[in-house]
């Protein structure tokens, strides 16, 4: 797998959640990520950047473009240096809710993205990382 490009930005505040969101459905249109695909990863960025700044006091988005073969796609990697996550399983479990967030939860996250993964250890930070890639 390649990582054609790749570009990080900081996700500190609540109106950095808007650029996320913005630069997101660039890189995905760019990769020709069809109108679902393209909203269900929007989505899922969302929730991640949300929790990045609420949850994990702000961090970092690293986003790439992929090319695996003739495959194109987007990872979005997500990482902080807040409290980190005590039990990933029950966090990933629906209807968890360490908050008030727009009710998808990592789990439903999980499910709006081709791939996922979670790593967070307490007192040192998470990291989420999320993969959509283009139908044919």
């Amino acid at each position: 797998m390649l990582t054609a490009r790749t570009e990080q930005i900081a996700v500190r505040e609540q109106h950095d959640i808007v650029s996320v969101r913005q630069m997101v459905r660039s890189w995905s249109l760019a990769v020709g990520l069809g109108l679902v695909d393209l909203t269900k990863l929007v989505t899922a960025a969302s929730e991640i950047a949300r929790n990045t700044v609420v949850y994990g006091g702000g961090g970092t988005l690293q986003i790439e473009e992929l090319r695996d073969g003739l495959r194109l796609g987007v990872r979005l990697v997500f990482e902080d240096q807040g409290p980190g996550i005590v039990d990933i399983d029950r966090a990933m479990t629906d209807g968890y809710s360490s908050g008030s967030g727009m009710g998808l939860g990592l789990g439903g996250t999980k499910r709006l993205v081709d791939e996922f993964d979670i790593a967070s250890t307490p007192g040192v930070g998470t990291r989420v990382t999320i993969t959509k890639w283009r139908s044919r």
